[in-house]
């Protein structure tokens, strides 16, 4: 049964402005699971620019799991847009060269909140911001134009600034077997072979087919 690439950068054909990103991000630091694309008529392959303060001293990374689809103008920051906070001015005087960079902090002032983790089969709608260190959990939605600034739990719809949990998309029950079934790890070929019962909420059957 055939499937679609995950090695092809633009799957709809004359559609550009989706892309499978793990085929155009350069950045080590940045890791983009299979399928997982990004819809933007401007730029889809320029994914990078939306990841901001990303800078290689600071060492964070960015992981973006399986089957995402990623809205355009979603944006990610990360821990290098921290200032220091603990003196009374959070000036960078230091960055800026002779004499100021006696102040330069030590390592742990600046604060640090991770790497930001997004799972699988995570919806992230139009002009969305991601803060630092935040973990989204697989099959979660969020919202257009939501600030998330803290966790979010696996299959939850957020919306809002800061985002709050406005529903859980199933029972705890039926997100607890989906997690267990982790449907986005199996092979493509099963995967395809399967769609029916993923996109048509048949737990039973998907239960049947990972037994």
């Amino acid at each position: 049964m055939p499937y679609p690439s995950a090695q092809n950068k633009h799957p709809l054909p004359g559609f550009p402005q989706v892309c499978f990103i793990q085929n155009t991000v350069q950045n080590p630091n940045i890791i983009i699971g299979d399928y997982t694309y990004y819809d933007d008529p401007e730029d889809s392959e320029n994914f990078e620019r939306n990841v901001l303060y990303h800078f290689p001293f600071v060492g964070d990374k960015l992981i973006i799991g399986k089957f995402c689809a990623i809205a355009r103008g979603v944006q990610f920051i990360m821990n290098g847009a921290a200032h220091k906070m603990s003196g009374f001015s959070t000036y960078p005087f230091e960055i800026f060269g002779p004499s100021w960079d006696r102040v330069m902090p030590q390592p742990g002032d600046y604060p640090y909140k991770g790497d930001t983790v997004v799972g699988h089969d995570v919806w992230i709608g139009y002009e969305a911001l991601i803060m630092p260190g935040v973990q989204i959990g697989h099959g979660a939605i969020i919202g257009a134009r939501s600030v998330v600034t803290k966790d979010i739990p696996p299959y939850a719809i957020v919306g809002g600034n800061p985002a709050q949990v406005l529903k859980m998309r199933f029972p705890d029950p039926v997100i607890e077997t989906l997690l267990a079934i982790a449907w986005w790890d199996w092979p493509i070929e099963k995967i395809t072979e399967n769609l029916e019962a993923i996109v048509g909420a048949d737990l039973e059957a998907l239960k049947n087919v990972s037994s």
